[in-house]
């Protein structure tokens, strides 16, 4: 029979299972440098479905860009649902979400309307009328395709918490369909690869709590916590991989439990866009506990 656990990680009230199996104790290293280990009393590894209800709206959402093209595809419009109630000028909830310049992702949504207002003269986009609304998510996410050569490639991965809370303990997991088997690490984040087409990732020890939005940097608006890391892939066990094509973007993105809402467009190599097709695979986050501590450590 299934069961309900807790984890102690934020987001995570209750996960289904089964009864977690008995697993050869985990091995912890002396805090203090010398060379000797302490075993658990006991371990136990357990494989877990994270479900929401149905109808129930994303909580974060990503963006993508990449290095060959200028532009930066948001979020999608009222990705993370839009209030009933709009104040002030009124937006389009159904428009599509305007191309970006990069910097425009470090600024709150309503202080973007110039910066795409410009960017959109400057690239002879059309600009619908009325605007679109925002995204209305506390989580955003920006995939960025860094490098692209022979013998593999790289991305960043970059976290922004527009919310008024902190977020501590956090943890993500994306999806690559076809560049999965050949992931390396992640340089900032601890990574785990799971199944057969998840990364998991959470923050590095002492540095796995993103910040909520502050005015630290004196400027006129909030800016928002942020935690970067890049990834980088080899493409020795995926022969024929076409990164600028969209292999090389995630077809799901996962923080603290919920399903981010995915663009619906990927940057090509010729200034163009493409449609995204995300992934139908439902996803098992695959929790060891002897992991789990390993990662927290």
């Amino acid at each position: 029979d299934a069961v309900k656990i807790s984890l102690p990680i934020a987001g995570v009230q209750d996960a289904t299972g089964p009864e977690p199996d008995k697993a050869l104790p985990t091995e912890f290293p002396d805090p203090s440098g010398l060379d000797s280990t302490t075993l658990a009393i006991a371990t136990w590894q357990v494989v877990c479905n994270i479900t929401t209800s149905k109808g129930a709206k994303p909580k974060c959402c990503v963006t993508f860009s990449a290095y060959y093209n200028d532009s930066v595809i948001p979020c999608n419009t009222c990705a993370c649902g839009c209030p009933s109630n709009q104040r002030g000028p009124t937006c389009s909830t159904t428009a599509q979400s305007m191309l970006l310049p990069p910097e425009a992702l470090l600024v709150p949504f309503d202080n973007r309307t110039q910066k795409a207002l410009a960017w959109a003269e400057l690239k002879h986009y059309n600009v619908p009328k009325p605007m679109p609304c925002g995204d209305y998510c506390g989580v955003s996410i920006n995939w960025h395709i860094s490098t692209d050569y022979n013998k593999g490639w790289s991305a960043r991965m970059t976290l922004f918490n527009w919310d008024n809370v902190d977020l501590a303990n956090w943890f993500a997991a994306i999806v690559m369909d076809k560049a999965y088997d050949g992931f390396e690490k992640a340089y900032s984040f601890n990574s785990t690869s799971v199944g057969k087409n998840t990364i998991f990732m959470q923050g590095l020890e002492g540095l796995n709590y993103l910040v909520k939005q502050t005015n630290m940097s004196g400027s006129d608006y909030l800016v928002p916590g942020k935690q970067q890391s890049v990834l980088s892939f080899t493409k020795k066990l995926t022969p024929g991989i076409n990164v600028v094509a969209g292999d090389g973007f995630p077809s799901k993105v996962f923080f603290n439990g919920d399903e981010c809402a995915m663009p619906q467009r990927i940057p090509m190599s010729n200034s163009g866009f493409r449609t995204h097709l995300s992934s139908v695979l439902s996803l098992v986050l695959v929790l060891a506990a002897s992991a789990f501590v390993l990662l927290q450590q």
